[in-house]
Formats: structure tokens, C-alpha cells, sequence
């Protein structure tokens, strides 16, 4: 139900800024806007029908021929009705986009706070789930006992926070660098933050937290020097191991009073009883199978009910690949992997380009945005989190941001 309200609503707020909105500003949005069509092309081209002699000659698909009947005009996909599907689901990046490109530098500027607080929402979501609080919400697909938030998936949860720790340091010196009541707000919800994502109980999102506070210390460090330029020398690296040792004692009592479910998890673990592990081989042998044309976007959980070996059968069902990496390759095949390939070359292009220029407010947002990609990379290697509506919405944040920083001069080294 919550994908019914999330794009019926997107479509009425496209709608109305198409028709209400300013017009739109393309001059530094137009990398995000080619890949952004890329990707909705690429489902439109495996959902046209084909005659029957083109369809039977893709990799796998003689399991689609009915014996006794005539073969009838099928898409290029196994699935047309999941492919439908996840073309839909685009409608929620496309209309952040619309956003975006529409909106003035206020609305940009407005638009740090407006995530921190959505993202502290959703924290106290969680929380109320990790106290035992009892609610069932028909647009929420929780797992009672589980803390997830938002998601039916506590890793994408974790990777939300972990944006999170990006961000708040990020708001706090995005006034001119004046620290002022921001920095000690946002000293306690980053440290709220990484708590929250022990509560979890995902392992990977413990990986996701540790590089976002090292992320984090990276983006603000220059300005935090900068606060810091009339106290002693050992003044800021005094303030980093502090806060090494604040974060890692709450990590400590949260785990001795058994609140740390991420650690636990991580410590019980057998790797041959993660099912990402046993299902691997099967995966990479579909990969191989359907290439170079894909099996069809939005349908890994049928497709792989196909190739399926006993021995992993269980109760549960197996719903997607968990590294988005193979998931677009088994699904896209060779025009899919050369999309994510453009993507991923245009954001290290981006990178490095912000990363030698002088900070601005800007030129920081563009770091900002860049840090939160790399997150959502690393975290694809692990699960499928680009997958779900808001962190689509969120990769175009990221991206617009990156995208629309303005270097002024060019360093010679990389800033710290």
C-alpha cells in the first residue's frame, strides 16, 4: 500500500509542477537527466513485444514455450508484469529530479535540514520499534521484532543513517562554517544515529556507519581546524579522539546491556548459513546464462524460483540478489551494466573534480552528495538499496548536488 500512496503522489506532484512550476534549469543537471533516461529506456525497450522467433532465441526463455501452442508475440523480458512494475517505480527519481531542477538556491539550501529531520523521523521510527512499541502501519512492510524504520529491510535502514551521519555534520557548518547551537545538535544525533544502527542488528550497516563517521570527519575537518584556529595545536586531534572515545564507550555499554543487536548478529554468524553466500553460485551461473541480454528488470525472484537448487530451499523466498551489482547484470545484461558503468564513471569524475576544488557551500554539498553515492556503492556490493523509493529520491539529491557545484580555483593537492 505504501507504494500506492508514494507514486500516485508523485504523479500529482509532477503534474502540477509541470504545469505550475518554474522552468526548469538543465545547464548543470544534464548528466543526471541523460542517466536518469538511460534508465528509464532500458525497461521501455524489454517490455515491446517481439515476434516469436526473436523471443526464442534469447538465452532461457524455451521454458516460456508452452508445448501445443502456437508461441505468441512476447517482450524481450521473462517477467513483463515485474518489468512494468519497476518501470513504474521510476516515476519517484523522475519526479525528485523535476523537483530539483525546478527549485532556486533557497529551496537547495533548505533542502540540508529538510533531510536531517526526515532522517531523525525515521530514526525515532525505529527506536519506537527497538522499545517494543506495537504498531502495524498498512503503508509500512515491517517484520515485527525487527528494527527497519521505515523499510521492510534493516540494512536499508542503516544505510539511511548512515546518510545521516553525513549530513548532520555537513548542516551544522553549512552557516558560513559558524558552528554556533548546530554543532553540539549535531554532535548528539550523529552519536543517536550510530546507535540506532547497532539497534538495527545489521552487520553491514556497522561497515556503512564506520566509513560515514571517517566520511564525515573528512568533509568538516577544514572547517573544524578553522574553528579551532585560536586554541592550541593539539586542540583538534585532542577533539577527534574524544570523540573516538565517546561513540566507542556508548558502543561498549550498548553492548554489555545487550542493545546491540548488529554485534551480536556479527558474532553468531556462520557464513554457510547466510543465504547470500549459498545462493552466490547460483546467481553467477543465471548471470552467465542470460547473458548478454538480461532476464528481465524486477523479476530475479521468479526467475530464480527456475534455477533454484533444492538444497536451498526453504520458507522464505529468496526476493532478490543482494549485490546490485550482479542483480543489474542478471536483469539488464550488457546495456545494463554499461548504464551503472556511465553512472559510476560520471560520479568518479565528479568526485575528483569537487575534491581539488576550493570549498564553497556548494563545492561542500557536491562533497556531501559524492559521499553519500559511495556509500549507497558500497552498499549495493552487500543489498539492493537503490531499489527502494527513497534512496532513489536520495541518489538524485546526491547527484544534483554534485552535480551542480561550481569550482572556483583548482587546488594542487586534495583538501583534507
Amino acid at each position: 500500500m505504501g507504494q500506492v500512496v508514494v507514486r500516485a503522489g508523485c504523479w500529482i506532484i509532477m503534474v502540477v509542477a509541470i504545469l505550475a512550476g518554474p522552468r526548469p534549469e538543465l545547464t548543470r543537471a544534464r548528466p543526471v537527466v541523460f542517466l536518469l533516461i538511460a534508465t528509464v529506456i532500458l525497461p521501455l525497450i524489454q517490455l515491446i513485444p517481439m515476434p516469436p522467433a526473436w523471443w526464442q532465441a534469447l538465452p532461457g526463455r524455451e521454458i516460456l514455450q508452452i508445448p501445443g501452442q502456437a508461441p505468441p508475440w512476447r517482450p524481450w523480458t521473462m517477467t513483463p508484469g515485474a518489468t512494468r512494475n519497476a518501470l513504474a517505480s521510476l516515476v519517484v527519481p523522475a519526479t525528485m529530479l523535476l523537483l530539483l531542477i525546478q527549485a532556486n538556491e533557497r529551496v537547495r539550501v533548505w533542502l540540508l535540514p529538510t533531510l536531517l529531520a526526515m532522517i531523525s523521523a525515521a530514526v525515532f521510527l525505529g527506536l519506537l520499534q527497538f522499545s517494543g512499541a506495537q504498531f502495524n502501519s498498512p503503508l509500512l512492510n515491517d517484520t515485527p521484532g525487527v528494527v527497519s524504520g521505515i523499510f521492510a529491510n534493516r540494512n536499508h535502514f542503516a544505510l539511511l543513517i548512515a546518510i545521516g551521519c553525513l549530513i548532520a555534520p555537513v548542516w551544522a557548518f553549512s552557516d558560513r562554517g559558524k558552528l554556533g547551537w548546530r554543532g553540539p545538535l549535531a554532535a548528539g544525533l550523529v552519536l543517536l544515529f550510530v546507535l540506532t544502527i547497532l539497534a538495527t542488528g545489521s552487520r553491514s550497516g556497522m561497515l556503512l556507519g564506520a566509513l560515514s563517521l571517517v566520511l564525515a570527519l573528512v568533509l568538516v575537518g577544514r572547517r573544524l581546524r578553522r574553528q579551532l584556529s585560536r586554541a592550541p595545536f593539539w586542540a583538534f586531534p585532542a577533539l577527534v579522539v574524544g570523540g573516538i572515545i565517546v561513540i566507542g564507550g556508548f558502543i561498549g555499554l550498548s553492548f554489555t546491556a545487550d542493545r546491540a543487536e548488529a554485534i551480536n548478529r556479527l558474532i553468531v554468524l556462520e557464513s554457510d548459513q547466510d543465504m547470500r553466500t549459498r545462493a552466490l553460485p547460483t546467481v553467477l551461473a543465471m548471470i552467465g546464462n542470460y547473458m548478454p541480454w538480461g532476464s528481465g528488470f524486477g523479476g530475479f525472484d521468479p526467475v530464480f524460483r527456475i534455477h533454484e537448487p533444492f538444497d536451498l530451499l526453504k520458507l522464505t523466498y529468496f526476493n532478490q540478489a543482494h549485490n546490485d551489482y550482479l542483480g543489474v547484470a542478471l536483469d539488464g545484461g550488457i546495456a545494463g551494466v554499461t548504464v551503472l558503468t556511465l553512472g559510476i564513471l560520471w560520479w568518479l569524475v565528479g568526485t575528483i573534480r569537487v575534491w581539488r576544488a576550493e570549498a564553497d557551500d556548494a563545492v561542500l554539498r557536491a562533497r556531501l552528495g559524492s559521499a553519500i553515492i559511495f556509500l549507497v556503492l558500497i552498499a549495493s556490493i552487500m543489498d539492493y538499496p537503490a531499489r527502494t523509493p527513497t534512496v532513489m529520491a536520495l541518489l538524485v539529491v546526491a547527484a544534483i548536488w554534485l552535480a551542480h557545484a561550481t569550482p572556483r580555483k583548482p587546488l594542487t593537492a586534495l583538501p583534507v
